[in-house]
């Protein structure tokens, strides 16, 4: 199963650190944000990787190369040129644009936030089958953050639910099988209302990491990261 990491935010409100350095390669405990994710992908036996990206994508395709040098290949899928300069699609439409590199229109494929840490062990979702049976999706949910106290999803044992007794937040990790995207035209349009459809119809499985997970949005959480990373062990 291939992967990719979603590399194309503008990171607003990470500004100005963002103003010259594309958010993914931003760093913390040493290491840029895209290659604990990458690190954390080869451990798990995901070796063929495509990133998107559109502000400062030279950048990320410059620091990175084809992943060799992380045992890895990666393949690239810019963004900028699609609407405009440093232009993006938004999550569903850059998975939308990167599908040929992802998948033969059958196999699933998981797709993870390059801007998010988490100790989530991706060979919990490389399990065959990755998909249930009919399914679209699955949601790895975390436990939710001060951020986003209400949750977006619920989850009945191994299903996503809409609402439920207890919310929980969605980790930007998933696995999707390309019919998720059955009907949806080049350009930027988001995932979420794809997601729920999907759940609306009960197409999708979930599971919960209670580990670590930080949502690296802002200066504030990325020295939060880099404290946490850069502590010395006991």
């Amino acid at each position: 199963m291939k992967a990719m990491i979603l590399a194309a935010g503008r990171g607003n409100r990470m500004r100005p650190l963002t103003d010259h350095t594309p958010k993914p390669l931003l760093a913390a405990g040493g290491r840029t944000l895209i290659e604990h994710q990458i690190l954390r992908l080869r451990a798990a036996g995901f070796t063929e990787l495509v990133v998107n990206h559109a502000h400062l994508g030279a950048q990320i395709e410059a620091h990175l190369g084809d992943g060799s040098a992380h045992g890895v290949s990666i393949r690239y899928s810019p963004e900028g040129q699609a609407l405009g300069h440093n232009a993006a699609l938004e999550t569903g439409g850059g998975i939308f644009k990167a599908l040929a590199l992802l998948t033969d229109g059958t196999k699933p494929f998981l797709v993870t936030n390059g801007d998010v840490w988490c100790d989530f062990d991706y060979g919990r979702l490389a399990d065959a089958p990755a998909l249930a049976d009919g399914d679209l999706a699955r949601l790895v949910l975390v436990d939710n953050p001060a951020h986003n106290a209400r949750g977006d999803f619920a989850l009945d044992k191994t299903r996503i639910c809409a609402e439920g007794p207890k919310r929980l937040t969605f980790a930007g990790i998933g696995v999707y099988h390309p019919d998720l995207f059955a009907g949806c035209a080049p350009g930027a349009f988001p995932l979420a209302p794809l997601l729920r459809r999907a759940v609306a119809d009960n197409r999708v499985g979930g599971l919960h990491h209670a580990g670590h997970w930080l949502d690296v949005g802002t200066p504030a959480r990325l020295a939060e990261l880099d404290r946490m990373l850069s502590a010395p062990v006991d």
